[in-house]
């Protein structure tokens, strides 16, 4: 589920929303990188290389993203049962080391060259021109992701941030991510320039570009770290669970939840498994049309659910297992 707290008002699929965020992303980012380059090899700005590094990084993220959310999509085969669902997250954990790698340590690479080696700038006119154009088309970018994170955000009752804490919609929550430090970088990197032409010393360049890859270095760390979370099977959050429990508890032939456990089976889906405490007298055919009632009422009130198992089991908690609380006798 994309927010995985969400309920029946709000819960959907990543689709096409987060596919078309993704390409408005790495087409900017193409045609930011190619400027870049040029003002970077024209000023031998080390600040404004890493910023060429930057963007096509980004790019390369981009491409890799555009891939996590069709392979995402693909329905279930015989070889991949529950769906691939997490090849979306495996390519958006490729796309998190291609910002870690191109991004981040050609940055600070370069930039320590820069404040070792000192290396005085040429005319700057062209790389000021190219950052305040590139600010301009990012912020389009970062504007797009950010509209789509407002709005699921609204559809499902939660803020923002707590949005983009919880979604398992890793491609919209590396394209915000990364749109925000692209332009904190610029930023930085206008900073560097600036002081480079107040004091003369290209030092300042070279710690700009060293900033802007320890900047990509924690982005990239954070997605990488959700990323092979959900890789794991990351369970839906402790929220989503517990209303997951109280549904099922709320329904007649249910006399207590033994066990329940949850798994996150990529963008946007979810599978239930749980060992339930059927009362006594629902036996035979009336447990199975018991189970078939609570399997529906589940995914009619979480949509994103894709799969429910259900164990009937006597009420005491399986060995090594925390039992789940059920309603009073």
């Amino acid at each position: 589920m994309n927010d995985p707290e969400a309920d029946k008002d709000g819960q959907e699929k990543p689709g096409s929303e987060s596919l078309g965020t993704v390409v408005v992303a790495g087409l900017a980012n193409l045609a930011i990188a190619i400027a870049k380059l040029v003002a970077g090899l024209m000023s031998s700005s080390a600040a404004m290389m890493s910023e060429a590094a930057h963007s096509a990084a980004d790019t390369v993220t981009e491409a890799l993203l555009f891939v996590a959310v069709r392979r995402a999509g693909s329905p279930p085969d015989v070889r991949h049962p529950f769906g691939h669902g997490m090849a979306g997250f495996f390519w958006a954990l490729m796309a998190a080391f291609a910002t870690l790698i191109g991004g981040a340590g050609f940055s600070i690479t370069h930039g320590v060259q820069e404040i070792i080696n000192g290396e005085e700038l040429a005319d700057l006119r062209v790389s000021y021109a190219v950052l305040v154009i590139s600010f301009v088309i990012e912020s389009v970018s970062f504007f797009k992701a950010l509209s789509q994170v407002r709005s699921e955000a609204a559809r499902v009752r939660v803020t923002p941030q707590r949005y983009v804490a919880r979604t398992s919609d890793t491609a919209v929550k590396a394209v915000l991510f990364e749109d925000a430090a692209a332009l904190a970088g610029l930023v930085i990197a206008a900073c560097g320039l600036l002081a480079y032409e107040m004091t003369g010393d290209p030092v300042w360049d070279g710690v700009a570009s060293v900033a802007i890859g320890l900047l990509l270095l924690g982005v990239a760390a954070h997605l990488i770290y959700a990323n092979a979370s959900l890789l794991m099977g990351q369970a839906a959050p402790e929220r989503i669970r517990k209303e997951i429990e109280r549904e099922m508890l709320a329904q007649p032939e249910i006399e207590n939840v033994v066990e329940l456990l949850t798994m996150m089976l990529g963008p946007g889906e979810v599978m239930v498994a749980a060992r339930v405490d059927f009362l006594d007298e629902t036996t035979g055919a009336a447990l199975e049309r018991a189970a078939d009632r609570v399997e529906e009422r589940l995914r009619e009130r979480f949509p994103s659910i894709s799969h429910v198992f259900l164990d009937p089991t006597p009420g005491r908690p399986s060995r090594g297992h925390h039992r789940v609380a059920g309603r009073d006798s």
